[in-house]
C-alpha cells in the first residue's frame, strides 16, 4: 500500500477582536497557548501553535483582532496580522455568530490579492444561539461563495472542531515537517509567565486598566528547591491606574499575584514565588524602546 504523502502548512487564524481566534487555537492544540478574557485585544502578539499528528504538521498563527490602529502598539498588534499573511496556506476568517458581522471581504481582498491560498469562513459562538437561526444567517451573506469553506463551530464548547480539523487537513499541501515533533509553540517560558499574569489583570480589572496594562518579566531565577523565583514588573500609564492595581491594602495585587502564580506553577509543572511591581511608563504605548522590551517588532 502507498505511504499517505505527508502534509503540512501555516494557518493564519483571522478576525475582529474578540470572536474567539485564541479560544480555537487552545481548542485545537488541546492545551493553553494563548491568554484568553471577555477583553477586546487581549491577543497583542502573533502566537504560533504547532499540532503534530502522523502524517501532518499544522502550524497554527494566532493573531491580534484586526482594528483601526491609534498608537504605536496597535501599529504592531496590526502588523502582527498583516505578518500572518505572508505565506499561509490556509486563512480561517472567524466571526461571532452572536454579534453578525460579516467577513471584511475588502481586508481579505486587499492582503491576500496575489495569492489563491483557500479562506474558511468559520462561524463561532453557535452555543449561544437557536440552529434554526445560523443557516439564514449565512444565507444572508451575499459573499459566501468567495470562501473554499463555511463551517459553523462553538470554539469554548468543541463542537465541530473535529470537522474543522479534517476539512484543514484536505486543503494542506503536502509538505516538510516545519518544527521538531516536541516543540508545541514558538513562544519561550518568560512570554508565557508574562502573558499569564497580564490575563489575571485583565480578568480583574475594567474601564481603561486592562488596555493600559503590559507586563515585562524582569527574571526568572532557579532555587535550590527545584522552585522558581520569578520578579515582574506592570507597567501602567497612570498613577491611578497604578493605585487600581494595588488596591486598598494591597488586595488586588495579592489576588492577582496569587492567581497568576497558580498559573504559572501550573504551566510550568513546579513551584513559582512571584514577585510583582507596578511601574508608571506614562505614554509606553508609543514609546519605541519600552515597545521593544515588551517583544514587539519594529514597525
Amino acid at each position: 500500500m502507498e505511504k499517505e504523502a505527508f502534509r503540512s502548512g501555516f494557518i493564519a487564524i483571522l478576525g475582529a477582536p474578540n470572536v474567539g481566534k485564541s479560544t480555537l487555537l487552545n481548542t485545537l492544540m488541546g492545551t493553553k497557548l494563548s491568554i484568553v478574557s471577555p477583553k477586546p485585544q487581549t491577543t497583542r502578539h502573533r502566537i504560533l501553535g504547532i499540532k503534530n499528528l502522523p502524517q501532518a504538521q499544522l502550524i497554527f498563527v494566532d493573531t491580534p483582532g484586526i482594528h483601526q490602529p491609534r498608537t504605536r502598539l496597535n501599529q504592531y498588534m496590526m502588523r502582527a496580522v498583516l505578518e500572518a499573511l505572508i505565506d499561509p496556506q490556509l486563512v480561517l476568517y472567524m466571526t461571532d455568530v452572536t454579534k453578525q458581522p460579516y467577513p471584511d471581504l475588502d481586508f481579505l481582498r486587499r492582503h491576500l490579492r496575489d495569492t489563491s491560498v483557500p479562506v474558511f469562513w468559520v462561524l463561532n459562538k453557535i452555543d449561544r444561539i437557536r440552529r434554526q437561526e445560523l443557516l439564514p444567517l449565512i444565507e444572508a451573506y451575499p459573499y459566501k461563495e468567495a470562501f473554499a469553506e463555511v463551517i459553523p463551530i462553538s470554539a469554548l464548547r468543541g463542537e465541530n472542531i473535529d470537522d474543522l480539523l479534517r476539512t484543514m487537513l484536505r486543503y494542506l499541501p503536502e509538505g516538510p515537517r516545519y518544527f521538531p515533533e516536541d516543540m508545541p509553540t514558538d513562544r519561550d517560558e518568560r512570554f508565557f509567565i508574562a502573558e499569564l499574569i497580564r490575563e489575571q489583570v485583565l480578568l480583574r480589572t475594567h474601564q481603561e486598566v486592562p488596555y493600559a496594562v503590559a507586563v515585562s518579566v524582569e527574571s526568572v531565577t532557579p532555587r535550590d528547591d527545584g522552585s522558581l523565583e520569578v520578579t515582574a514588573n506592570i507597567l501602567v500609564e497612570k498613577p491611578s491606574q497604578k493605585a487600581i492595581l494595588i488596591g486598598q491594602q494591597g488586595r488586588m495585587i495579592k489576588a492577582i499575584g496569587m492567581h497568576a502564580r497558580q498559573a504559572i506553577s501550573t504551566l510550568l509543572r513546579r513551584p513559582v514565588h512571584l514577585h510583582l511591581w507596578v511601574k508608571v511608563r506614562q505614554g509606553w504605548k508609543d514609546q519605541e524602546a519600552i515597545l521593544r522590551e515588551l517583544g514587539f517588532h519594529q514597525v
